[in-house]
């Protein structure tokens, strides 16, 4: 068993509150999860209303599995004009760890 986390730093753009940045991220969030079956959510820069650190997780037979959700949740987030991905990160750990 694997399982894969993917840290992504975003950067939002015409946002002025935190209640707008909600509006930006819940809609992505809620995406992620209907389109590939992870979990996500909004895990750092809480109170910064121009950044977002979204964090992803999958749970797969192997490895191969893992990345391939991942990296289609990256190019998901990437492609959404109203953020720019700063920076995304991904680890993968075995059950054998």
């Amino acid at each position: 068993m694997f399982t894969g986390s993917l840290a992504l730093d975003l950067l939002l753009g015409d946002v002025h509150s935190l209640k707008e940045k909600r509006s930006v991220v819940r809609p992505i969030l809620a995406e992620l999860k209907r389109k590939y079956d992870v979990s996500a959510a909004e895990a750092g820069h809480l109170d910064l209303h121009r950044r977002a650190l979204l964090g992803v997780a999958v749970v797969a037979a192997d490895a191969g599995h893992c990345v391939t959700v991942l990296d289609a949740c990256e190019r998901l987030v990437a492609a959404h004009p109203e953020v720019d991905v700063l920076s995304a990160g991904h680890q993968l750990y075995s059950s054998e760890d």
